[in-house]
């Protein structure tokens, strides 16, 4: 066998003809990705859900379709950062999913608000916005519990504490700011 000069860059696995291919790390077969992508995208759905069948027609007080929203939210979070385990996943994976959770929610109000107002926001954003920034503080009360329930093998017991605490976090935070 003669070793030619491009054979230092081909791995050996190639050079003999046996190709492995790399793992997928977005494997859809698996139960936990499709919980992580149904954590990240609960708010939405919900709050989608309700902008389509009964959009809110006044900002001044808080529905509660609006603590529904925040809560969804803050426990989808909780529910993808429970997928993972060691501190720092957990964590990544939980804010992660709530900033991405409260973006998209602030987008469909944004879409949903139908007629522009001046002066003030419309009903739907209104509602929109303090879900979402109530869903991401709760994500946030729900991270600084994963950090300390990371290392816990079982999922159940990683999740249940940060998703009582997010929801409960997100119904105070939607308290205060309608």
């Amino acid at each position: 066998m003669s070793d030619a000069p491009g054979d230092d860059v081909v791995p050996v696995s190639v050079r003999l003809g046996q190709v492995v291919p790399p793992e997928d790390p977005e494997d859809w077969t698996r139960p936990l990705t499709w919980v992580a992508a149904f954590g990240m995208l609960a708010g939405p759905i919900t709050a989608l859900a309700w902008f389509v069948v009964a959009p809110p027609d006044d900002a001044a007080i808080a529905l509660p379709a609006t603590y529904l929203v925040a809560a969804s939210l803050a426990a989808g979070a909780a529910a993808t950062g429970a997928t993972q385990l060691g501190a720092a996943r957990a964590l990544t994976a939980t804010l992660g999913a709530g900033l991405f959770g409260a973006l998209v929610v602030i987008m469909l109000g944004v879409l949903m608000a139908g007629e522009r107002q001046i002066g003030s926001a419309s009903p739907t954003l209104a509602h929109a916005f303090a879900a979402a920034a109530a869903g991401v503080a709760g994500a946030l009360d729900a991270a600084i519990v994963a950090i300390g329930v990371a290392q816990i093998r079982s999922r159940l017991i990683r999740l249940l504490p940060a998703l009582l605490s997010a929801i409960v976090m997100a119904a105070i935070i939607v308290a205060v700011l309608m």
